[in-house]
C-alpha cells in the first residue's frame, strides 16, 4: 500500500489498514524513527480507554477511622527517636 504526503505533510491511512486497526477520526498516533530510518507508527490509547483505565484508580481508599497522614507522622517520629533526633 502506498500513500502520498500532501503539501501540508499530511497522509491518508489506507482504508484497509484503518479498518483492521480500528482507526477512527481523532485517533492519536505516535511517530518514531526506527533502525535504518524506518518510520514507526504506534497507535496511542483513545481518551475513552484512558478514562476506563483511570476509573479503577483510587478504589483502595483507607477504611473509615484510618488516618494515613497521622500514621506517617507517627512513623517519622519513631524514626527520629531511633536516631536520637527527638
Amino acid at each position: 500500500m502506498n500513500t502520498t504526503v500532501t503539501g501540508k505533510n499530511q497522509i491518508t491511512i489506507p482504508a484497509v489498514l484503518a479498518r483492521l486497526l480500528s482507526i477512527v477520526p481523532g485517533q492519536r498516533i505516535d511517530w518514531t524513527i526506527g533502525d535504518d530510518s524506518f518510520l514507526i507508527a504506534r497507535l496511542l490509547p483513545r481518551r475513552a480507554e484512558l478514562a476506563r483505565q483511570a476509573a479503577g484508580m483510587g478504589r483502595d481508599w483507607p477504611e473509615d477511622g484510618v488516618d494515613p497522614v497521622a500514621d506517617l507522622i507517627d512513623e517519622r517520629v519513631r524514626d527520629d527517636e531511633d536516631v536520637d533526633l527527638v
